[in-house]
């Protein structure tokens, strides 16, 4: 029987190999090879980059008919459809373009198809297919590692995300190669800027330190986003979608195509509202982007105008641990520890467990408008040699406004009030935080690419200059009180320069090796006092070099192996300064040695791709758990600290309408040799646990993403999509007190699209998120103290939706 068996498999293998055929052909441009030319083929995961002399290769194809598409930066985009095995050589001769598209704007900051670093690329219409009024974190949301979390709740509002466990302070974010990252914060607030998705080209996420960019150095991926390029022909758009929790989303975007061969504008204007999942959890957004270009053969000049107002109500405090868990004496608890007031104690203890809501003040919101405008420059002085250079300004002001109950009036600088023989020391009042801020600066990259060479040199120098002050509204008690009353006012200016040079070189056929450098330097100062009347006024210097090198190797030509090795250096933001609590030792620059080992394999039906990866930190600044008084995460520096792990990327075509594609990263994340501090309300200092091995907060050992699409007629789609997180600490003591358990989410995602006479497409959009009505909290923070002898804890959880619903339709002129 086991002979038969093996017969019957060889047998099988005979017949498979014997229906395998191969599709060979060359690329040319104006008759000449275009070495790096892209090839693909529809509907499968084939996709090869043209050898030196412009030839390529694709085996192991099934007979069939195939779509196959050849483009290459500079010329006309050509598709060609073949019958394997009739036709087994298909040749492409592109046409140069009329204008240049504005594709080598980023060009300096990607990686690109023999760069030896793990990443991944989302198209504008898969950006398109799952922007259902999201913000962009949740949009991401199916490429490996990544884990968004959203305040409110339902994925509108404030949004985060981590990736390999790395918050967002630390991934670097850019668009059209300019940074978006708060130069003093380093944070991204994608919430700043509404329904940027509706403007989005594509987007690259690579994984670990990457590819030397502007901005913030990477710490644990780069986020580089492309807007909208040249679009030839007139259009217009309408897309409306609407769903539980009051959530509206309504944009308009236009575009006039090429005017004369040679101008182009296009714009767009966006609203978005929801009450959100969490009680009072309101965020009313609004944006535009406008665009106008300018196209020849060889030059692109372009400006890119785009804003956003947001007004959310504050929700960053979270739910606490003893109301999610119906614990009445632990909520009696928060009263008699001077956690809240007996208001809010009561008031947490009669609302909702999953929904509660710290905030009761009419307009406890945060305001905030930002304005970017960008002039981006492109020249291709040969085939070989191509010039951009941008210059950028973000303008940004806006302010939280908070409720104080019974606060004391020489916190803010207001004199005590004597009334007879009484003193009034204390107030209910209103204040308000503002941000006034303004971020300027260019950026610019040189490319050289030959059949061999692939060389960049570019940079970029920007200033930040930010204004940090508090105001008072109101108070009770006003007889010592102006209106707007100032009691605090900083300044931050920090200037941030930099150049890298990045080489690829081609040694064999197969073999590339690569080279990339970058200098860095950071001028920071920080000058006034700070809300709590610390003068909080200081400066820092660095200087970092962060080198990165790296091979790839393609064993055969639908495969590919690559090592890479990066260093990089991060200064301690503004948090990480002004929240250092007096005694404790300053915060230090961090530095970074990331290992990345990958390999991928493609055939028309199936793709693989595993990447290993080794990040070893030294001086790490991790999350202690706690946030401050703005709902920002407290970090602090850690000796020696690792990031290890496998990432596996999958998909299968299970049949012509069927698909499945998923992602799955397995780690581990430890701190070594931990000493945690807890404050002591008995001493009014420290006591200090030796932890030894302990796990790095917020980095779940196991991330999974699964996608299932099936099209059982022409443009109905259904997608099956599943993440699954598996559990996290909240702080760095590795104690299940201080966690967030695992969770598995799915949604379910129809889509059908129709033409008509009057709309050139009419799309209509479905989506179920949690369908199956998961209970979980995808975020927390937490604040342990001694009191009375005993460890206690102040905490808020982030609990997410149930099932809930949205409906859309995009109609398109």
């Amino acid at each position: 029987m086991k002979r038969l068996s093996f017969w019957l498999l060889l047998q099988l293998m005979v017949i498979a190999a014997m229906g395998q055929y191969n599709l060979k052909g060359t690329i040319k441009g104006d008759g000449e090879p275009l070495p790096g030319a892209s090839v693909m083929v529809e509907n499968t995961f084939l996709g090869v980059s043209a050898q030196s002399d412009g030839s390529f290769e694709f085996s192991n194809l099934k007979k069939g008919k195939y779509t196959l598409k050849a483009s290459f930066v500079g010329f006309e985009t050509q598709e060609l459809t073949v019958n394997v095995p009739e036709e087994q050589v298909s040749n492409f001769n592109l046409e140069p373009a009329s204008v240049m598209t504005g594709e080598v704007l980023v060009s300096a900051t990607r990686a690109k198809d023999k760069t030896p670093v793990a990443y991944t690329n989302i198209t504008g219409e898969e950006i398109a297919e799952r922007n259902m009024g999201q913000d962009i974190p949740y949009l991401l949301q199916l490429t490996p590692s990544f884990v968004p979390t959203s305040d409110a709740g339902a994925g509108v509002g404030y949004t985060n995300f981590r990736i390999r466990g790395t918050d967002l302070n630390r991934i670097n974010v850019t668009v059209n190669g300019i940074p978006l990252n708060d130069a003093e914060s380093h944070g991204t607030w994608f919430v700043d800027q509404p329904d940027l998705a509706s403007s989005l080209e594509n987007v690259q996420i690579q994984r670990g330190v990457g590819t030397s960019t502007n901005g913030a150095a990477a710490f644990g991926a780069t986020i580089n986003l492309q807007t909208n390029t040249l679009k030839k022909e007139p259009y217009a758009e309408y897309k409306t979608a609407g769903g539980s929790f009051n959530t509206f989303k309504n944009t308009v975007s236009a575009g006039s195509g090429l005017l004369n061969g040679k101008f182009t504008l296009d714009a767009r204007l966006s609203k978005v509202n929801s009450d959100g999942f969490i009680d009072r959890a309101s965020s009313d957004l609004k944006s535009f982007f406008v665009s106008g270009g300018y196209y020849s053969g060889n030059t692109v000049l372009k400006a890119n105008i785009f804003s956003g107002v947001e007004t959310t109500y504050q929700s960053w405090n979270g739910v606490p641990s003893v109301r999610l868990n119906n614990d009445l004496e632990g909520m009696q608890r928060y009263g008699d520890h001077w956690l809240y007031s007996a208001k809010q104690t009561e008031e947490m203890i009669n609302s909702d467990s999953r929904t509660y809501n710290l905030y009761t003040y009419e307009n406890q919101v945060d305001f905030y408008q930002q304005d970017h405008y960008q002039l981006h420059f492109s020249h291709k002085f040969s085939q070989e040699l191509n010039l951009n250079a941008s210059g950028f300004y973000t303008r940004g002001k806006g302010y939280y406004e908070n409720f104080k109950e019974d606060d004391k009036l020489k916190k803010y600088q207001i004199p005590e009030i004597i009334y007879g023989t009484d003193t009034i020391r204390k107030s209910d009042l209103i204040n308000r935080k503002w941000l006034d801020n303004h971020f300027y600066g260019l950026t610019f990259s040189l490319n050289f690419q030959n059949e061999k060479n692939d060389f960049t040199f570019g940079g970029g120098w920007n200033t930040y200059d930010g204004d940090h002050y508090g105001n008072v509204l109101w108070s009770k008690v006003s007889k010592n009180t102006t209106y707007n009353h100032e009691w605090y006012n900083n300044n931050g200016l920090k200037k941030d320069f930099n150049l890298f040079a990045k080489y690829n070189y081609q040694l064999a056929e197969m073999l590339n090796l690569f080279a990339d450098v970058q200098y860095r330097r950071i001028d920071y100062t920080i000058d006034g006092i700070d809300d709590d009347l610390r003068d909080i006024s200081q400066e820092h210097e660095f200087n970092f070099f962060n080198p990165k090198l790296g091979i790839f190797y393609q064993p055969a030509n639908n495969q590919n192996l690559y090592l890479s090795f990066a260093t990089a250096n991060r200064e301690p933001n503004r948090s990480a300064y002004i929240d250092n609590r007096q005694g404790d030792e300053p915060p230090v620059f961090e530095t970074l040695y990331d290992w990345e080992l990958g390999y991928g394999i493609k055939t028309s039906g199936f793709s693989g791709d595993l990447n290993f990866y080794f990040m070893n930190y030294k001086n790490q600044l991790v999350l202690t758990g706690e946030i401050n008084d703005v709902g920002n995460a407290i970090t602090a520096n850690v000796d020696e600290s690792y990031r290890a792990g496998m990432e596996i990327q999958l998909g299968a075509v299970i049949a012509h309408n069927l698909q499945w594609m998923g992602n799955a990263t397995f780690s581990r994340n430890k701190i070594k040799n931990f000493t945690e501090y807890v404050e002591s309300w008995d001493t009014g200092g420290h006591e200090k646990f030796e932890l030894g091995t302990t796990n790095i907060a917020f980095s779940p050992n196991v991330v999974a993403n699964s996608q299932v699409a099936y099209e059982p007629v022409k443009n109905l789609n259904f997608s099956f999509i599943s993440s699954f997180v598996g559990k996290q600490y909240i702080d760095n003591s590795s104690n299940n007190d201080r966690s967030l358990d695992a969770y598995f989410v799915n949604n379910l995602k129809v889509d059908y699209s129709f033409k008509t006479n009057l709309f050139e497409e009419v799309a209509l959009h479905f989506m179920v998120n949690n369908l199956f009505n998961e209970e979980y909290e995808s975020n927390a923070w937490v604040y342990s103290y001694i009191f009375g002898g005993e460890r206690y804890k102040m905490d808020g959880y982030f609990p997410q939706a149930g099932r809930h619903f949205m409906v859309g339709v995009d109609l398109k002129f």
